[in-house]
């Protein structure tokens, strides 16, 4: 039987398929992230407890923030955590209500490490940190930036460009305005 608009035959549906299972992602890998983040965050903690402030200083003190950053660090380290134990329990509980698969499909690969995402985070924090003297806040900033969102994918780079100056300037007025802080100016001088 033809179809009379096309003169083809009519499509028959394809049978319905077995996806194959994903495979279970290893504890350790789910957990290297949470590990690195405590390690640092228990890093920063000793610092702020060896820190030696005189008693005339007033609240909240060269103390304040870096007890709010750890305290956040530590709070994400258990929220990854938690994520993490609650994926395992329902990779547990899907692979035990799904059928094996066939002999001839193989399980779904876990999702690889992104080496060149890595190398665009990573190298774009030591470039910040090499030049950060020398470009000054503003545009050191605006460039790690702009290698984080390329690490993570980002496409448009002027975008990302505009974006990461934006911020960059905020958080130098901030620090400079609100907290009386001075960021490093760089080649942009005395003009901030």
């Amino acid at each position: 039987m033809t179809d009379q608009v096309t003169g083809s035959a009519p499509e028959t549906p394809l049978p319905p398929t077995d996806e194959a299972p994903a495979a279970q992602p290893s504890l350790l890998g789910e957990l290297t992230v949470p590990l690195v983040l405590a390690a640092f965050a228990t890093y920063l903690l000793v610092g702020l407890l060896s820190m030696e402030v005189p008693d005339s200083v007033d609240f909240p003190g060269p103390r304040f923030f870096p007890a709010v950053i750890v305290a956040v660090i530590y709070v994400l380290v258990v929220l990854e955590v938690l994520g993490a134990l609650r994926r395992r329990a329902a990779w547990h509980r899907t692979s035990a209500s799904t059928s094996p698969a066939s002999p001839g499909q193989r399980p779904e690969k876990a999702t690889t490490f992104s080496w060149p995402s890595f190398a665009w985070v990573v190298g774009g924090f030591l470039i910040f940190s090499l030049t950060l003297e020398f470009l000054g806040w503003i545009i050191g900033a605006a460039m790690l930036f702009w290698f984080v969102a390329r690490g993570f994918g980002d496409r448009r780079p002027v975008l990302s460009l505009v974006v990461g100056l934006t911020l960059s300037s905020l958080a130098y007025i901030a620090f400079d305005m609100a907290l009386g802080l001075s960021l490093p100016s760089g080649i942009l001088g005395g003009g901030f």
